[in-house]
């Protein structure tokens, strides 16, 4: 199916997607600015991912983001991308102190922040109590497995997941675990591109990969990696532009203009006949 720029889908044509063969394109953003810009595309669907601790606000992790910053954040980008289908990231410890925390979390990311549905991490048996008590109040949750960045320090790292025989197995039996609770979606991260592949085509909901080879439903990549925008570059993502540079040459432009006088010239300035 071809779509126009803004098309707004849901979670039955993600499904159709995948039963169709038809990759899905899932982008981060973060703000009212990027969520127009992804919007005005041909993208499928917008992630406001926890993402935004590192890449945003500076920090090393992204487990200093709070449920505030989500719905702050979540509520911006829906003001740039109204029609678009956007999951925000339930932040760390928005659904790990029982379900009555998830549900309430989560609503409030769909009622304050504008949220289509949510994502949250891991395969345990309290995150598919999670995504059940979730899914019961009839929000659409996103598993995600794999490389999960909220434990970041249980892993000792931003490592692959899944290399063993007895890594794989956890994971494939955690991806069937997720769908039978109640997932529309998986987003699966920094695993083999075997194990994407296999679970990929066990499973009847869509898969997005990052860093989880060629053979998921569709990808995922943070809006400031793929255009450059980033100092990093995981062996996962491509370069599609390199704005780093074209902004820091346009902000020397502009500082060397302003000090040789050259800006503001006649035509930025007002006059009374204006």
């Amino acid at each position: 199916m071809t779509k126009a720029p803004n098309r707004a889908l849901n979670t039955a044509a993600f499904l159709q997607m995948k039963q169709q063969g038809e990759k899905i394109s899932m982008i981060t953003a973060y703000d009212s600015a990027m969520g127009r810009c992804v919007a005005a595309t041909h993208n499928d669907l917008i992630l406001v991912g926890d993402s935004l601790g590192m890449v945003v606000l500076g920090y090393d992790s992204t487990l200093q983001v709070t449920m505030q910053d989500m719905v702050y954040h979540t509520a911006a980008v829906r003001r740039g991308a109204p029609k678009s289908f956007i999951i925000a990231d339930m932040p760390y410890l928005s659904y790990h102190l029982g379900e009555e925390k998830a549900k309430a979390n989560a609503a409030e990311l769909v009622i304050k922040g504008g949220a289509n549905a949510v994502k949250l991490e891991g395969g345990s048996a309290s995150r598919l109590a999670a995504i059940r008590a979730i899914v019961d109040i009839e929000i659409p949750v996103c598993a995600h497995l794999g490389l999960t960045p909220q434990s970041v320090h249980k892993f000792g790292g931003y490592k692959v997941q899944g290399k063993s025989p007895e890594e794989h197995e956890e994971i494939l039996i955690q991806a069937q675990a997720v769908q039978q609770a109640g997932a529309f979606m998986l987003v699966l991260e920094g695993i083999p591109e075997k194990l994407g592949k296999e679970i990929s085509a066990a499973l009847a909901i869509p898969t997005i990969g990052i860093g989880a080879g060629r053979f998921t439903d569709g990808q995922v990549l943070v809006f400031h990696d793929l255009l450059g925008w980033s100092e990093l570059q995981p062996k996962f993502v491509k370069r599609y532009a390199d704005l780093q540079t074209v902004i820091g040459k346009a902000i020397e432009n502009y500082v060397q203009d302003v000090k040789s006088g050259a800006f503001p010239a006649a035509e930025h300035t007002y006059y009374p006949e204006d």
